[in-house]
């Protein structure tokens, strides 16, 4: 089944092409003792029922960007399928536990801006009403492109209740960077997804004729912003893993013959400390208002979003861990910059972890997504090693 084209893949959530994809992974269910469902806020469930009401959840997703690689999100669903086979024969569809592999909804937000959508209704941090009026390039609104795909943005919050008997989530991923190819090792354990702090920043100086305005007699905010474009670059690279990104810049009136009056840009910043991560937030503010009064201007900061770094369960990585290096001989630690789905149920207090594969080359979102054949076989039957070590830990 076609869900892409010569530019990548084209699996956004709630388009027709994403229900292809869908229907495609539930054919390949026909021959397992598991029932499917979906849940209030879009959810894909697959369940095989065990002895015990506990659950290992094993999620991914199957939506992607416009133009996205060919692994991100379905790798996990289908290794995830190809793990439940597996337990399935090994205990004649009766495994000790109850086995759920989730596809979570629009993992992505990349027609609407809401990432982890899904996931986040089932931990909760979720609130319909800020969803309501969100529209695509189009203008279509999110509730009604939603409603086209059986989900009502009023009762999304219900899919919550599956938390109930959730023991333990495990996930896998592609990387979605250069860490493990430029280390030249297949998998890794995912320590926690970063925490994020994205602001909108603003500095106010004074338009003036370009040509007609000394040097020395300008108030440039695009002068204090390009200062603190290249501080934030050291900031970050005070601390090992952090990062610090200005991604959009704008100024005003943005003519060639004029001084810059106003300059716009945004901050993205993240490290798996939450006190790192708060002493950049104000080594930022900071330097901002420093490289302000220099060229004479004032700084406004305006908060776009954040939330918190989310370490994953010890135990469940000391698995992983063990894991990878049954299969793969070595093993790598490493913090997850994007945030994922694992990051929603482990912060409601559900034992994840997640595993990643390297991206070759180390990119994603990206039609070059790519990862060695040999790798990929390396990682499910990583993950495969994983689940069973998890339902073993669950079933105790």
């Amino acid at each position: 089944m076609l869900t892409g084209d010569a530019d990548g893949a084209q699996r956004v959530a709630f388009t027709d092409t994403w229900g292809k994809a869908r229907e495609y992974f539930k054919s390949k269910l026909e021959s397992l003792p598991v029932t499917t469902e979906q849940d209030p806020a879009g959810n894909l469930w697959v369940t095989l029922k065990g002895d015990s009401s506990k659950e290992l959840w094993i999620g991914g997703h199957l939506d992607s960007v416009p133009n996205g690689g060919w692994l991100d999100g379905c790798l996990n669903v289908f290794a995830g399928l190809e793990v439940l086979r597996r337990i399935s024969d090994q205990y004649d569809g009766k495994p000790p536990v109850t086995i759920r592999l989730v596809d979570w909804c629009d993992e992505e937000g990349a027609r609407f801006g809401r990432s982890l959508f899904g996931s986040s209704a089932v931990s909760g941090f979720f609130d319909p009403n800020d969803l309501k009026n969100r529209v695509d390039k189009d203008g279509v609104r999110l509730e009604d492109a939603a409603r086209m795909h059986g989900i009502n943005l009023d009762n999304a919050l219900e899919a919550g209740r599956a938390k109930a008997n959730a023991a333990a989530y495990i996930e896998l991923h592609i990387e979605q960077g250069p860490v493990l190819e430029a280390l030249g090792l297949p998998l890794g354990v995912v320590l926690g997804t970063k925490g994020v702090e994205r602001h909108a920043i603003t500095f106010y100086g004074q338009e003036a004729h370009s040509g007609a305005t000394p040097m020395t007699q300008r108030r440039d905010a695009l002068g204090a912003a390009a200062k603190l474009a290249l501080e934030i670059r050291e900031i970050a690279l005070a601390h090992t893993d952090a990062v610090c990104t200005v991604g959009s810049v704008k100024t005003f009136p943005g003519i060639v013959t004029a001084v810059v009056g106003r300059c716009e840009l945004t901050l993205d910043q993240r490290d798996l400390s939450a006190e790192v991560l708060a002493q950049m937030l104000e080594q930022a503010k900071g330097a901002s208002e420093q490289f302000a009064a220099d060229e004479g201007c004032t700084v406004e900061w305006s908060k776009i979003w954040n939330i918190e770094p989310i370490p994953f369960h010890a135990h469940l990585i000391e698995l992983c861990d063990a894991a990878i290096l049954e299969t793969a001989g070595v093993s790598h630690r490493l913090p997850s910059g994007p945030l994922h789905d694992a990051a929603e149920i482990a912060r409601v207090g559900i034992p994840t972890v997640m595993m990643f594969v390297q991206s070759s080359p180390g990119i994603s979102h990206n039609k070059l997504e790519d990862t060695p054949e040999a790798h990929l076989e390396t990682c499910v039957v990583a993950f495969d090693r994983l689940a069973q070590k998890t339902l073993e830990w669950v079933v105790k």
